[in-house]
Parts: C-alpha cells; structure tokens; sequence
C-alpha cells in the first residue's frame, strides 16, 4: 500500500469512525445486550451475577397469558392505526388537494394540531372526556333520559380499547394526512383533470389515480404506523389509568415496562422484560415484512 493509499484510508476512517462508533454504543450495543440479558437470569439485587438459563424466559413468554392478552391488544392498536388513521388522513388530503372545502389551510391546521399537543395532555383529555362523569356520559345520559346511566367502557375489558382507538385516530390522523398531501402536491394536476374531462367522477379519480400514484407513500405510512403501534406507551398510559390497574387495556411497552421496573415478586424481571422488549422487535419486523410483501403485490410495477 503506498502512501497515497494509506492517506485515503486515513481519511476513510477519519470520516467514518465517528459515526461508526456513536452507532455503536448508542444503537448496536443496547440491541446485543437487551438480547443478552433475556437469555440469563440477571438480578441487580443478587449481585448482578449472569447465568445463562437459555429460552426459559421465552418459554414463559409463550405461556404468559398477560403477554397474549397485551399481544391482542396491541394487534387492535395497529388495526386502527392502518385501517384508521391511514385511510381517513388520505381521504381529508384529497380533499383538502381538490379544495373540496372552503378554508383550506384552517382545516389542515385544525387536523394536524394535535401533532403539537403533549401525548399526556391528550391522555388526560380523552381519559376525562370518557369518564363516568364526563361528557360522554352526559350525552349518553341525555340520549337514554336515565340521569344514573354509568358510562364506564374505561373500565372494561371489552370496550376500553373504544376510546383509545377514538384518541388514537383524532391524534395522529393529521399526520398522515400532511404526508399524504405533501405527496399529492407534487402529482401533475393536468392529469386529474384529464381523467374528468373524460367522465371520471372524484371517486373513481381517488381510487383509479390517486391511489395508486401514492401506492410508494402509502406503504411508508404503513410501516410507520406499525412501528409507532408497537412502541406506543404514553397516550395509553395517560388515558387508561384505571384500566391498566385491572391490565384491560395492557399492550407490550407498558406490559414490558411494569414487568421490568414495577414487578417486584418476579427475581428477574430486567431479564424476563428484556424478552418481551426482544419479542416486540420481532413482532415489528413480522408486520412490516408483511406489509412490504402486500405492497410488492400490489405494486403493478413488480408483476
């Protein structure tokens, strides 16, 4: 190697290292050791002494019924996540796009406001507004004529995920929607508006066109909202107080959060939390996968 060489790759790491080492210790090293750690039976009060014990978190995991019960939920969060949130910001971009409305720029504030609101001061909100004092309980009182009707889907297993599916729409609609219509700006508006000259109607324009000139955008805001599903804690936390003490509305952040820092009976509970923290990558990466899959499929380029 000459001397031009070996300044070349001077320079290559010079450039490089940096970056490679903040990678390193920031986001490599806490995935190896999370990894790590769920296969031993760590316990800082032990004297944080290793033991490898092999899959027997996992195995645990597996017949865990709190864990299924946080799976499911959690499934009901990505739900509305993609069939919700995606489907109704695209539809108020399009229309918003085709000023199908007066005030343009008010309606796309008003939507996207939330997006700078506290996630905890939303919870608060939609935990008060879904009491059984509170205003949806007043409607629900002045629509049956029983001042004593009780409006508690907070408190149960079978409707608390209601009202989060309800904050959760009115929450991060507005993003999706100033993606989306990000996106529709940049489309040619002659060709819209030749597909009408030649008698298509909006619907068939939104669904014929649109669509599948946002195919790429759509499954982007797919993935994303599978990955914020998976990681959400806040909004949950915040809004269903009384619900997480009966673990109804338990998804697999907060499950793994009062595993890991709450649960206080379990000896090894930073491991036995460091599997379900592993388990949820796994069911992210699962997801997604999946979705890229759909979207190759349904890509007319990739037939």
């Amino acid at each position: 190697m000459n001397r031009r060489d070996r300044q070349r790759v001077g320079i290559f790491l010079g450039m490089v290292a940096p970056g490679l080492v903040i990678y390193l210790f920031i986001v490599a090293y806490p995935i190896f050791y999370s990894v790590a750690l769920s296969f031993s039976d760590f316990n800082p009060n032990a004297g944080g002494a290793w033991n490898l014990i092999g899959f027997t978190h996992y195995q645990t995991m597996i017949q865990d019924p709190y864990f299924w019960h946080s799976l499911k939920n959690n499934m009901i969060v990505v739900g509305v996540s993609v069939f919700g949130q995606i489907p109704l910001g695209l539809l108020l971009a399009y229309i918003l796009y085709r000023k199908m409305v007066k005030g343009v720029n008010f309606f796309q504030s008003m939507v996207f406001l939330p997006q700078f609101l506290s996630t905890i001061v939303i919870g608060l909100l939609w935990r008060r507004m879904f009491s059984a004092d509170g205003p949806v309980a007043t409607l629900m009182q002045w629509f049956t004529g029983d001042p004593r009707a009780q409006f508690d889907l907070m408190l149960q297993a079978d409707t608390v995920m209601y009202p989060i599916g309800f904050a959760l729409i009115w929450m991060y609609t507005g993003f999706y929607m100033v993606i989306f219509l990000a996106n529709m700006q940049k489309i040619d508006g002659e060709m819209l508006e030749a597909a009408m000259i030649d008698g298509a109607n909006e619907v068939q324009v939104f669904f014929r066109l649109m669509v599948p000139l946002l195919a790429g955008t759509i499954l982007v805001s797919t993935i994303l909202a599978i990955a914020g599903s998976l990681k959400g804690f806040d909004l949950i936390f915040a809004i269903t107080t009384q619900g997480l003490q009966r673990n109804n509305a338990m998804v697999l952040p907060i499950y793994m959060y009062q595993t890991a820092f709450q649960d206080f009976t379990n000896p090894m509970r930073f491991a036995y939390g460091s599997a379900i923290s592993n388990a949820i990558v796994v069911v992210s990466f699962v997801l997604i996968g999946i979705s890229n899959w759909v979207g190759k499929k349904l890509d007319p380029e990739e037939v």
